[in-house]
């Protein structure tokens, strides 16, 4: 969800680690059913941004019925309109993403701006470099029990997002999301798995996938080129259906479309991950 994120993609390694084929769609008929196709809203977050009625309403159009709200601004817009523009057009938020500082210095309008977008579960999108240290993540994870907590107390959810640094900063030779595993609980901290920057970290997707199971929230859905650079999904190599077959995938909830490089003007790149995982779904 952070904008240098697309400097860390250069270097070798981690695309087998997703698991690659010559096509996604070729084994579309061997997967499981998913469920609705939702798009990460950082995806799109220039024309957002500028035009936030207008963006909703060509997603809509292309056919997802799942926001994920995070990126463009939208935490300083109209939080009634953008919830009275999503319902007129069949739309729906099941989650959305809260930055680490929000949530611990404005926590109750943050919960504020969830309810009135309908989000049933936030996701923490990103940590910063202050606390991938030891320290830093020691500090950190009480208040993720602590956000959860105070989360359900209102009636909703707390999920996690990952990208590769949880699971190659290692101190003490054990990785930040080793520990995040281990020290919160799997009942109040979900996760939400980016396929990508897990893979991007050298991860065996598959393995990691069965391991998490039922802590399972929703996936981060985004290809890989041989080069190891974002693309639509579909325009990649990865083997999407193999990995929505594991059986850790089974109660994954929302399936959002996700690509922080796409370029403008983005509803093409949108477009082409849409229908693969239409494809995939039917």
């Amino acid at each position: 969800m952070i904008l240098d994120r697309r400097h860390l993609l250069a270097g070798a390694g981690g695309a087998a680690a997703l698991g690659l084929v010559g096509t996604t769609v070729a084994r579309a008929a061997a997967t499981r059913r998913i469920g609705a196709i939702g798009l990460q809203l950082y995806t799109v977050r220039e024309i957002f941004q500028k035009d936030p009625v207008g963006t909703l309403e060509a997603l809509a159009k292309i056919g997802y019925r799942e926001m994920e709200f995070g990126g463009g601004g939208y935490d300083a817009m109209d939080h009634a309109m953008l919830r009275k523009t999503m319902d007129r057009l069949g739309l729906r938020a099941p989650s959305a993403h809260i930055s680490y500082d929000a949530l611990l210095g404005k926590f109750d309008a943050s919960l504020a701006m969830a309810k009135t977008l309908g989000v049933s579960t936030v996701v923490l999108p990103y940590m910063t470099d202050q606390h991938r240290t030891e320290a830093g993540w020691n500090a950190a994870l009480p208040n993720f029990t602590r956000f959860a907590t105070e989360l359900r107390k209102a009636g909703i959810g707390f999920a996690y997002h990952n990208h590769d640094f949880e699971f190659t900063t290692k101190p003490g030779g054990v990785s930040l999301y080793e520990r995040l595993l281990r020290e919160t609980n799997p009942s109040l901290v979900k996760l939400e798995l980016d396929l990508y920057w897990a893979a991007h970290a050298g991860e065996d997707v598959g393995a990691l996938i069965d391991r998490l199971g039922a802590r399972l929230y929703a996936y981060h859905v985004k290809d890989m080129r041989a080069d190891r650079s974002m693309s639509a999904v579909g325009a990649g190599k990865t083997d999407f259906a193999a990995l929505f077959r594991r059986k850790g995938s089974a109660g994954v909830r929302h399936f959002y479309v996700e690509n922080d490089e796409a370029p403008a003007p983005y509803l093409p790149d949108v477009t082409t991950s849409f229908e693969t995982l239409r494809a995939l779904r039917y």
